[in-house]
């Protein structure tokens, strides 16, 4: 089975609020951007953003230039059904992000909560950091959320690579400089813990 395949399915067999990693609000993301104080014109793109509640909270505190990326059309649909006639207001990307064709040096923000470590292969990891190299402007920042060492070896059905804030960072190199981490247990809708690690990164140049 593709990955979209595997991931138009998963959308399609539950609520968007019984997925293993709904969250209400994306709590620690938020914290971050707010702390960032981005102009509200600042380019954003979401990566692997799913349905999850993100962008609702961008645009209602005005950010108004989001990209929203999701391998599966199935979850874009619910996402964009979800916001309505704000849907207008995003651009929507289906696609891989390995794969992906981003315009060069657009975007001020790069968030992504669990798209990252489920690229177990290095070639895939590789061309996930050019994308994010290539497309994050001089002096961006990247939000990047995987599962921590503590976390399950899998999600939804998949295998992870887990990693803490250390190992993140040398993945990304010295292009990207670490300005925090937080680790965060999240209790899915069925009561398993996840452990979290994010961490969130500027680029350098």
């Amino acid at each position: 089975m593709s990955r979209r395949d595997h991931w138009d399915r998963v959308y399609a067999s539950k609520p968007v609020d019984r997925l293993g990693w709904y969250a209400p609000h994306l709590e620690t993301s938020l914290d971050w951007i707010a702390k960032l104080a981005l102009p509200k014109d600042a380019p954003i793109i979401d990566i692997g953003c799913g349905a999850a509640t993100l962008i609702d909270d961008l645009l209602d505190v005005g950010y108004r230039s989001i990209t929203a990326v999701d391998i599966s059309r199935q979850a874009l649909a619910t996402l964009r059904n979800r916001l309505g006639p704000q849907s207008k207001r995003i651009e929507w990307l289906a696609a891989d992000i390995t794969t992906a064709e981003l315009p060069q040096k657009a975007y001020d923000l790069w968030h992504d909560r669990a798209v990252f470590h489920f690229l177990t292969e290095a070639k895939d990891r590789k061309a996930y950091r050019q994308q994010l190299l290539e497309g994050l402007k001089p002096n961006g920042h990247a939000i990047i959320g995987t599962f921590a060492p503590e976390a399950p070896p899998k999600c939804s059905g998949l295998p992870v690579q887990r990693y803490d804030a250390e190992h993140l960072a040398d993945e990304f190199g010295s292009t990207f400089v670490l300005l925090n981490d937080k680790k965060e247990l999240h209790v899915t809708p069925g009561g398993i813990e996840q452990m979290y690690q994010y961490c969130l990164f500027r680029k350098t140049a």
